[in-house]
């Protein structure tokens, strides 16, 4: 067979530097669909894309052939110049080094598409950090809590 014929979909979450409230209203009316060229760029389709002042959640459909950490190092870093560019007075943006990512089954996209849509209702009544552990639970992730925040 000469091609490689696959559907992934892959939910990842990651969150400004020592998670700052660094996304504003503004920013993110110009960020998300940034973040969206990036990934049309890199040949995947953003399906769903909302988050918070400081987190955002994408879910993508992706490439066989683009590792997870390579789309989330060039959405990171484009992302990055771009604000720092385009947004002089936000010089000492970043993105905090690591992300959660976890890959959905087609059967299990609108539920995720829902999750990510409804980001600033659901954070009305639970905070990021209580947010992220509970993901990572829920998806067999072995991690040490003392790790995750560093």
């Amino acid at each position: 067979m000469p091609s490689a014929f696959t559907q992934n979909y892959y939910h990842c979450v990651f969150s400004t530097k020592v998670r700052q409230n660094l996304i504003s209203t503004e920013l993110e009316g110009r960020l998300f669909p940034f973040l969206g060229g990036v990934l049309r760029d890199l040949r995947c389709g953003l399906l769903a894309i909302n988050g918070m002042p400081d987190h955002v959640h994408l879910l993508i459909r992706y490439r066989a052939d683009l590792s997870h950490s390579q789309m989330l190092q060039q959405i990171k870093a484009r992302s990055s110049k771009w604000i720092h560019e385009t947004f002089p007075l936000m010089s000492a943006f970043a993105w905090q080094e690591g992300y959660g990512g976890f890959t959905v089954s087609r059967s299990a996209l609108p539920d995720v598409e829902a999750y990510i849509r409804r980001q600033k209702e659901h954070h009305k009544r639970q905070d990021f950090r209580t947010e992220f552990l509970e993901l990572l639970r829920r998806h067999g992730v072995v991690f040490d809590e003392n790790d995750v925040f560093k």
